[in-house]
């Protein structure tokens, strides 16, 4: 292989070498180099040249797994610069250098230190490099060589993917195909035959073969029947080395299952069969069962059953259970042992999914014979009637017979039979029955209106074998006779108007009776002849079950009469006939032109004053309000406060608060009581803690003797023209309350306790004085002053 390097750096020959322990000789690999010339002469620019170096290798290798005692001489580094004198130091670089590779840095030879297996790595990349002992400079470029690691036979074959299960249809041809196994070898396939493998079978003869190539299991046998056998346990080796002695070996296991195919028709184990039923089998149920069998499974083993021929297939019917693939055989129709003993039945079983691949092994069917033996026994009485319904009519007397059933025992011996009435019901009470004729006799009155049906239950059993009942539906039917007279429909309002004119219809009229129709269906009306001619009103039968009220004059007056009083006789057309009188009330009201009724007397004195009753639930409700206003009035009024002093005995201290608020927290100077008690305290101006103030603080120039003889109302004064000036003050009006009444007043106290205590002669007439003011005290104390002159 020749490489060519662009190295500028003079190359000198390399000689590798390689010694092959396995084969017993040494390869040597020489590199030669041409060196790069550059010549410098004198006006002439510099010439570069693109070198070239040419490799000649050998392949050098190292043997895996070596377990020799000594490093594995793996070759040799020399240049052409090495005299033999030592001055040239050769270094190794690369994957493994130093570790697994290392190299006589005064004679390049390189050995390996450690085992190695291909299977981790399969080769190295080094560099290699001669330099200067005494100078260290490279006497060559750095060289690449590669050091592969050789193969040896050291990995058996191995089935990744083992064990396997597979399946495969029985009665499949010889030599289809079952699966194809692989196996895989760890080795070099490029060298030698490490990892050649071939396949055999070493379990599982004669029925299965192995391709020794591909791996491919096919079947070996014809006709492979799943019944006879269904489970195969096969075993497959691979050996590397092309199968040759010495190679190494792996296996696996194939379990191989048989599948189901339709190829056995059912078959019944006997072709006759005896099936005992007794006679007092219910119609519907299962009578019993009967099965042929299928050496198949799954939907191979399906079948049906089916009734081909026989005295009995209109007795009996056949199904199939799914899940226990059984012929059920059930009752169709009741048996009876008097009448017939035995039956014959013809019963088919049949695959019902066939394949045709297989046809020349059927017929898939199969054919029994079953005889049916009806089994006699005591059966209960037998009604000659499913049910029973009887007629009888409402009012009839206590102890009227209404019918009779009648039951016979269907056996043989023909017992007597024994008849009871169910009393599970209210409606079993009403009625009795004779024990040995069957007779039904009622055992209260009847009223068709209350309930014109009963349903009892009548039971017959054997004299000799009580336990066998049977039961009986039995309806009454109560029949109606003409006992209810008709009536009116319902509760008419007529009403006629004051301007209605003669031969008016003003109210149509219908009856209804309680009996049914075939007792009054037709019902005549008309006015009761016990009273003389109704001049008002009259009243005409229309023939239809319905009558029409007329009027006979005119001009009606609601303040002449406002009620009218007509009684109406209704009779049906029953046998008897029955009738019934009823009273119509007319009503005279006010009504507009086209007849829609305005007032009637009864709300007359509402119209008169023109206010409907809404109006006036409105003005009783205005006044209830008012009066609720005049109570809390009156409320307030008794709760408001007195003044402080009353009278003379009412002398005692009173406590009046006077809610004035302030500004808040932030108004802190209104709640300053030292200004309150004394001016004198307030001797600076006090000014808001929370906001810091904009402008300066009035001179002090008021001394403690100049506060106490200033003037109140000039102190007032100046607190007012602070408060104006203060920037800081709440940004709303604050009330600051002075209470300071001075140094002493010049009328003394004028407190009511202490006149009263001390009864002095001072004279109030000076109050009259102080104006309006002062009047109710002046007046106050002028009436003590008096009382105490007396």
């Amino acid at each position: 292989m020749r490489i060519t390097s662009t190295s500028c750096i003079c190359p000198v020959l390399v000689c590798l070498c390689f010694v092959q322990r396995c084969y017993g000789a040494a390869h040597h690999g020489s590199i030669k180099v041409t060196r790069n010339q550059t010549k410098h002469i004198e006006g002439e620019t510099e010439v570069h040249h693109r070198p070239k170096r040419g490799w000649v290798w050998n392949q050098f290798f190292v043997l895996e797994e070596h377990m020799g005692p000594d490093p594995q001489y793996v070759g040799k580094l020399h240049s052409n610069s090495d005299k033999g004198d030592g001055s040239v130091k050769y270094i190794l670089t690369g994957e493994g250098a130093g570790t697994i590779f290392i190299i006589d840095d005064t004679t390049g030879d390189i050995h390996s230190t450690k085992s190695l297996d291909r299977e981790q790595k399969t080769h190295y990349v080094l560099h290699a490099q001669a330099i200067d002992r005494r100078t260290n400079k490279p006497l060559e470029p750095e060289s690449e060589f590669i050091i592969k690691v050789q193969d040896i036979n050291d990995n058996a074959p191995k089935f990744t993917d083992g064990p396997y299960i597979v399946t495969v249809p029985e009665m499949s041809e010889m030599g289809t195909s079952v699966l194809q196994v692989t196996a895989t070898d760890a080795d070099d396939p490029t060298y030698g035959n490490s990892a050649r493998v071939v396949y055999s079978i070493l379990q599982g003869q004669p029925y299965f073969s192995v391709d020794p190539k591909t791996g491919v299991i096919r079947t070996a046998l014809h006709n492979m029947d799943r019944e006879a056998r269904e489970h195969y346990s096969v075993v497959i080796q691979a050996k590397d080395m092309a199968g040759q002695v010495g190679g190494l070996s792996g296996s696996t296991t194939v379990n191989i299952t048989l599948t189901d195919v339709n190829d056995n028709p059912p078959r019944f184990p006997q072709k006759h069969y005896q099936l005992y039923v007794p006679e007092s089998a219910q119609v519907g149920s299962a009578v019993g069962k009967i099965k042929a069998n299928d050496a198949d499974t799954g939907s191979n083993a399906d079948m049906k059953y089916t009734i081909i021929n026989g005295d009995g297939s209109g007795v009996f019917s056949i199904s199939t259970d799914k899940e226990t693939r059984e012929g059920i055989l059930s009752l169709k129709k009741p048996l009876n042992y008097e009448k017939k003993k035995s039956y014959t039945l013809n019963i088919e079983g049949a695959n019902t999914h066939l394949d045709f691949r297989f046809s020349h092994l059927g017929p898939f069917k199969d054919v029994t014979m079953l005889k049916i033996i009806v089994g006699d026994v005591d059966e209960p009485p037998l009604f000659t009637m499913p049910s029973y319904v009887m007629e009888v009519y409402e009012n009839a007397k206590i102890g009227t017979a209404i019918g009779t059933v009648t039951a016979q025992d269907p056996d043989t011996a023909n017992s007597l039979v024994r008849y009871i009435i169910d009393h599970n019901t209210e409606e079993d009470k009403y009625f009795t029955i004779d024990a040995s004729t069957g007779t039904i006799k009622t055992a209260k009155i009847f009223d068709r209106e209350e309930t014109p049906w009963y349903n009892i239950t009548v039971t017959a059993s054997e004299i000799d074998n009580p336990g066998l009942v049977s039961h009986v539906p039995v309806g009454v039917r109560i029949l109606d006779i003409n006992d209810n007279p008709p009536e009116l429909a319902r509760e008419y309002d007529v009403v006629v108007c004051e301007n209605a004119k003669p031969g008016q219809v003003i109210q149509t009229i219908t009856a209804t009776d309680k009996d049914n129709s075939a007792n009054g269906a037709r019902f005549h009306f008309f006015l009761d002849e016990g009273h003389s001619l109704n001049p008002n009103f009259t009243l005409r039968d229309n023939e239809d079950n319905t009558a029409s009220i007329l009027t006979r004059r005119k001009k009606y007056s609601r303040t002449t009469q406002d009620m009218y009083y007509l009684p109406v006789l209704i009779s049906d057309g029953g046998v008897p006939s029955l009738s019934s009188s009823s009273t119509l009330t007319i009503k005279v009201c006010a009504c507009e032109r086209d007849g829609r009724v305005r007032t009637c007397h009864a709300e007359a004195f509402l119209s008169s004053a023109g206010l409907s009753t809404g109006a006036l639930i409105a003005i009783l409700l205005c006044v209830v309000i008012l009066l609720a206003i005049v109570v809390l009035f009156v409320t307030l009024r008794r709760n408001k406060k007195e003044p402080l002093i009353i009278s003379e005995e009412d002398v005692r201290e009173n406590v009046v608060t006077y809610d004035d608020e302030g500004g808040g927290e932030e108004d802190t100077e209104a709640f300053d009581i030292t200004a309150l008690r004394n001016p004198s305290a307030a001797e600076e101006l006090k000014y808001r803690r929370d906001v810091r103030p904009e402008v300066k603080p009035m001179p002090r120039h008021l001394t403690s003797t100049s506060l106490d003889s200033i003037d109140v109302q000039e102190f007032i004064k100046q607190r007012l023209a602070e408060a104006d000036l203060d920037p800081s003050v709440p940004p709303y009006d604050s009330l600051q309350t002075y209470a300071y009444e001075g140094h002493r007043s010049e009328a003394g106290s004028i407190s009511s306790l202490d006149s009263a205590t001390t009864h002095s002669d001072q004279d109030y007439n000076y109050l009259e004085d102080w104006g309006p003011e002062f009047k109710k005290l002046a007046e106050l104390y002028g009436e003590i002053e008096s009382e105490r002159t007396t």
